[in-house]
């Protein structure tokens, strides 16, 4: 395919359409960059221990009653389901930009996860349901896309343009590159058109890569409810030196989101 048609912020409709066809007609992804298509097995839903009557979740402190656990065990369901039409356009957005996808098998949030998650939320805002937990969590299904930083702000702009051009919507864009202490990449958070999934990609460079998952466990200790004040500052303290290393890519701090874009053409499905 002629490489000048993804040159430049926009993408068209028709454009897109021939390279999501192309890259999915090719098998798109080398294994370097990518696990196989198949999503990953079904993770049995996680119930309560053997001989809990009430036949909730209960784990590390935090607890779901018998209908908020199986509201999140249908709400992964869904997700599992969704992710099957999602990924394809993800690994062919990576295959076309020339990005590495990170950490693919991870893709599906495990139900265990986002169960600590809801009932967290649920127990720090008393009265907040289940369905409104399940409603800000947008990355059930996620992935990661990686450039070198000498690539990266031309490959964040031409991946979410074909994201969005192939009618994903975008609903989230957080970019901390401008930062000047603390997490630096972009995040964003897509609804899926089919199925009005939300996902969420994150784009980063080797080293942004690799400073996140260095900082992982300090800001999961940071984030615990014990956790004391000054605990958590010394813990942001430790997390803002490691991405202070980071070296910024030229023009990072000034990437935005894809503009809403025309009805996208016809494209197969995954």
């Amino acid at each position: 395919m002629n490489s000048a048609r993804l040159t430049g912020r926009s993408v068209t409709r028709a454009a897109s359409a021939a390279a999501l066809a192309t890259a999915l007609g090719l098998g798109a992804i080398h294994t370097a960059t990518a696990a196989p298509s198949t999503a990953p097995a079904a993770t049995a839903p996680s119930h309560a221990p053997a001989g809990d009557p009430d036949g909730g979740w209960h784990q590390d402190g935090l607890s779901l009653n018998s209908a908020d656990n199986h509201t999140v065990d249908a709400f992964a369901a869904r997700a599992r389901k969704a992710e099957r039409s999602i990924s394809p356009q993800v690994r062919a957005a990576a295959w076309l930009t020339h990005a590495q996808l990170i950490g693919f098998d991870q893709r599906l949030k495990s139900p265990d996860s986002l169960k600590r998650k809801v009932a967290t939320w649920m127990e720090e805002t008393p009265g907040q349901t289940v369905e409104e937990s399940l409603a800000m969590i947008n990355d059930s299904v996620r992935f990661t896309l990686q450039w070198p930083a000498g690539k990266y702000t031309q490959g964040v702009n031409h991946a979410s343009d074909l994201l969005s051009s192939w009618g994903n919507d975008s609903t989230r864009w957080a970019n901390t590159w401008q930062r000047e202490a603390g997490y630096k990449a972009v995040n964003s958070a897509w609804r899926a058109p089919r199925s009005g999934q939300l996902f969420e990609v994150q784009f980063h460079t080797p080293a942004s890569k690799a400073a996140q998952l260095e900082t992982h466990k300090l800001y999961e200790e940071q984030r615990l409810p014990g956790t004391s004040p000054q605990r958590a500052r010394e813990l942001q303290k430790q997390q803002n030196a490691i991405f202070a290393a980071v070296p910024v890519p030229a023009g990072a701090d000034k990437l935005t989101a894809p503009g809403r874009k025309p009805a996208p053409a016809s494209v197969p499905a995954g």
